[in-house]
């Protein structure tokens, strides 16, 4: 996250923006006034399915998750998106699962009836992955989000 909002400034001036825009002066604001998350929650956050891809390590949507109290099972994995199967995804069950709706569309039809009994968190791919004027609002409408799954 401090590296996303460092490019985006630097962008802004090489672009000859002499102030910051107001999106990113909110957007610091809002990711420094997030409270440390206490204990994590450990999920699984696929992001493809047919076949399954999740987040695995150096994602910049691992570090927004674990800013909002979500510790990602695979953040020390080799690949920074492993394909494992759905065999494998059940065998340690997470107690949570992040499903974005971008760049797999996943909704309450498609994706949570795989994980019977784990509660599933429906968030904003765009919030959870995208640098931008998004992150404004990213902290505020992940944790509800995320809040919702239980």
């Amino acid at each position: 996250m401090p590296e996303a909002l460092t490019e985006l400034a630097e962008l802004a001036g090489a672009l000859g923006a002499t102030t910051e825009p107001d999106w990113l002066v909110a957007a610091r604001r809002a990711w420094a006034t997030l409270p440390e998350p206490g204990t994590l929650r450990r999920a699984v956050v696929p992001v493809w399915r047919r076949p399954w891809v999740v987040l695995g390590s150096r994602t910049f949507a691992g570090d927004v998750l674990r800013r909002l109290g979500v510790a990602n099972l695979y953040a020390d994995h080799a690949e920074r998106y492993p394909r494992p199967d759905l065999a494998e995804l059940r065998a340690h069950p997470p107690e949570l699962v992040v499903l974005p709706d971008e760049p797999y569309r996943f909704t309450a039809g498609d994706g949570p009836e795989s994980f019977p009994g784990v509660p599933c968190a429906l968030v904003s791919g765009r919030h959870l992955t995208w640098y931008g004027p998004s992150l404004a609002e990213a902290p505020a409408l992940l944790a509800a989000q995320l809040a919702q799954a239980g």
